[in-house]
């Protein structure tokens, strides 16, 4: 079964300590220079998932494997990372110059009506590696080198900016096209995987009260995907350390937060639009998922 590497796992591996405000701040941001945090001797780093963002600009020679398939890169790359996909990295030199950043969703999710997962470097099956010329690579340092001055300030509204920063190399990104060589992976538990997880993403955001989520068990997928439940199942835990139902059920949460936060839909139409039947299961699956009620969530 993959694994998924937790932020505090991270810090002891990369850095051999951990922040004081780990799992204090929403979202958990923070920023890095790669060979700040490459170790010579290090034990290879696993292919798994994480349980948050990350952002890279790598300048050497790499080969990422991530999902089903192998990303080369050769020169300055951004590179994308979520935590529905597992990865690993693979040093093809001694070039480890450059940046990363990491967050968890909630660092942007309670800022943004559109959730994250939208965002075509985050999609399920989106292109999440953009290779650089020399002027851009100029431009994303720029950036990041803008977050490494800001995370230490005392300035009162780091976090507004630094999110400001994340948004600017997102859109940066956006302008460019994404570019790299693929090589096919042969992980087919990560294919089923990632599969499932673009359906899943598929039937979001909810836009209006009309609107249904339809694809609601693994039953439900596994007809989709033409592939017995039992076979989805084990695929997707194998892949991530969760069940299918668990991640159906955390979409379901991230999206009832949000339409509870961002719409004045009252709860019946939300209830409705996210599947349920009648709103007292919503409240109690709500209930259940977050220890508070849709309408106290709503007021806080």
């Amino acid at each position: 079964m993959a694994t998924v590497e937790t932020l505090e796992e991270f810090y002891k591996q990369k850095l051999n300590w951990l922040p004081d405000n780990l799992g204090q701040d929403i979202g958990h941001f923070n920023v890095f220079r790669l060979e700040d945090c490459y170790q010579p001797n290090a034990t290879p780093v696993k292919y798994s998932r994480r349980d948050f963002y990350k952002i890279s600009l790598t300048h050497g020679k790499n080969i990422v494997h991530y999902a089903d398939k192998s990303l080369e890169t050769d020169g300055p790359t951004l590179i994308f990372y979520n935590p529905n996909v597992p990865y690993t990295v693979q040093h093809q030199d001694d070039n480890h110059q450059g940046f990363f950043c990491i967050y968890k969703e909630s660092f942007f999710t309670d800022m943004l009506r559109n959730n994250i997962h939208n965002l075509p470097m985050f999609a399920p099956g989106g292109k999440p590696s953009y290779i650089l010329t020399g002027e851009q690579d100029v431009y994303v340092s720029q950036v990041f080198e803008k977050m490494l001055g800001e995370i230490n300030s005392e300035y009162r509204f780091k976090y507004d900016l630094l999110r400001n920063y994340v948004t600017e190399l997102i859109h940066y990104a956006l302008k460019i096209q994404p570019s790299e060589i693929l090589y096919q992976h042969p992980d087919a538990n990560s294919r089923i995987t990632s599969i499932f997880t673009e359906l899943l993403e598929r039937q979001f955001p909810i836009e209006t009260p009309a609107q249904r989520f339809s694809l609601r068990s693994a039953k439900d997928f596994a007809d989709q995907l033409s592939v017995h439940v039992n076979h989805l199942n084990r695929a997707i835990r194998q892949t991530t350390g969760k069940t299918t139902t668990t991640h159906i059920f955390e979409r379901l949460t991230s999206e009832a937060k949000a339409l509870l936060r961002h719409t004045n839909w009252n709860v019946a139409e939300i209830s409705y639009s996210l599947g349920f039947e009648e709103p007292a299961h919503f409240n109690n699956f709500f209930k259940k998922q977050t220890s508070t009620t849709p309408s106290a969530y709503r007021v806080v």
